[in-house]
């Protein structure tokens, strides 16, 4: 489970002691997550099921030149396999002034069917295998 934590930190500058108060922020990708990494597209956010209809349909995306593009799988997060394998699709973030963190990266060749779809909330750094569609 991804978790994320943020430390605010207490203090006006001068060298009383100062208190610090974690707090853990689950982000939505490990909150859908089951055991076996995968997710049910009904448990992820709701943009990310109007994306895979979107992926599905073949577009139009809402970032053209970025949705549709060849995932690198870099972070070695996803299983190996030869470039090209994989494809990156923006998932919206209501409020963001980006594209944001949260993405559905699809597998295997668009005929294919299923292809393979995952979907990270935190930017590459977690995926779960959406299951169920």
């Amino acid at each position: 489970m991804a978790v994320v934590l943020i430390g605010l930190v207490a203090g006006c500058g001068h060298s009383a002691p100062t208190a610090t108060k974690t707090t853990a922020v689950t982000t939505a990708s490990s909150a859908a997550k089951a055991a076996d990494g995968t997710c049910n597209l009904n448990g992820l956010p709701p943009e990310a099921g109007q994306t895979v209809k979107l992926i599905e349909s073949g577009g139009p995306f809402p970032y053209p030149k970025n949705d549709g593009v060849v995932f690198g799988n870099f972070e070695r997060v996803l299983p190996q396999h030869e470039r090209g394998y994989y494809h990156e699709y923006t998932v919206p973030t209501p409020g963001s002034k980006n594209r944001g963190a949260r993405r559905i990266v699809t597998g295997g060749q668009p005929l294919n069917h299923p292809p393979e779809f995952y979907y990270t909330g935190d930017h590459y750094q977690s995926f779960c295998r959406i299951g169920g569609m």
